[in-house]
């Protein structure tokens, strides 16, 4: 008997272990889920307007294994005016992202949903509590045109995945329509910079401008089509990013190059080797 008491108590020990365990890798699962509500209509049926906009978070969010979100989720709603990331959570805890798409344009849900994500990324992944998130900044123009980029990012990596497992077996020869978009979108960027045109003149000239104003679309997007392959070599520069506003400096006419040396300083070791390459291309010395 007292042999079959210890059994039982061993047992009952085992049990409770991996009932924590489980707790733990829940507790971290959920901050490492991407779940997404809708708070408007958005005249498409939800559950394949929420498969959209979790396949393009997913495309970058599964670069970033060791950042966890504070928060319970996101919140989609439709903006009247133009995408956006707001600064505030939700009374509820989720980061609240709008994007003015509806209907069934798959693809510029994605094109939407990614630029607003890589926001989060920059403003709401670690500490989102940060002081400066209000202030305007100099440099904010490469987080612009670094989420320029992960709307690119995300349609060619979901071109990829969605051949062979898309969110619903009968959406698989949608993949080639969110290539085309994200196809025409670089062709797009030549109208202001042609493919041979010397880049680094070109962004050392249009610059200061950028400082002035950091939402200028086709100079964002020129940008973007040369930090694409960045990204696309180095796909945990995604997790880099999180790093990105973090630096000790808070002065918010900072260089670009103090701006990124701030960036490599603030990111774990394994990421600056990365932030050095995007530092060459944009031609900075750091």
């Amino acid at each position: 008997m007292r042999d079959l008491h210890n059994l039982a108590m061993q047992l009952i020990s085992q049990i409770r272990a991996l009932l924590l365990i489980a707790t733990v890798a829940s507790a971290e699962d959920a901050g490492q889920r991407i779940d997404i509500t809708l708070a408007s209509d958005f005249k498409a049926p939800p559950a394949n307007v929420t498969a959209v906009l979790s396949s393009a978070a997913e495309s970058i969010w599964r670069q970033c294994p060791s950042t966890r979100w504070q928060t319970p989720g996101f919140e989609v709603f439709l903006s009247p005016d133009y995408p956006i990331a707001a600064f505030d959570h939700r009374a509820n805890g989720r980061i609240a992202i709008g994007v003015t798409t509806t209907g069934t344009y798959w693809s510029q849900y994605a094109f939407q949903f990614s630029h607003e994500f890589a926001h989060a990324l920059a403003g709401h992944a670690n500490d989102w509590r940060k002081p400066w998130i209000r202030e305007k900044r100099a440099n904010h123009w490469l987080e612009e045109s670094i989420c320029e980029t992960a709307s690119l990012f995300a349609l060619r990596a979901m071109a990829e995945s969605w051949r062979t497992h898309p969110p619903y077996p009968n959406w698989r020869d949608y993949a080639q329509s969110l290539r085309n978009y994200a196809d025409d979108r670089l062709r797009e960027t030549e109208r202001t910079l042609p493919a041979d045109a010397n880049f680094i003149r070109w962004l050392a000239a249009n610059e200061s401008s950028m400082r002035s104003n950091s939402v200028q679309r086709e100079k964002n997007n020129v940008v973007a089509r040369h930090l694409l392959p960045v990204f696309e070599r180095t796909p945990s520069g995604w997790e880099a990013v999180t790093f990105l506003n973090l630096g000790k400096r808070r002065d918010p006419n900072l260089t670009l190059s103090q701006h990124l040396a701030d960036w490599r300083e603030a990111a774990p070791p394994k990421h600056r080797a990365f932030i050095e390459e995007v530092a060459r291309t944009l031609g900075a010395r750091l």
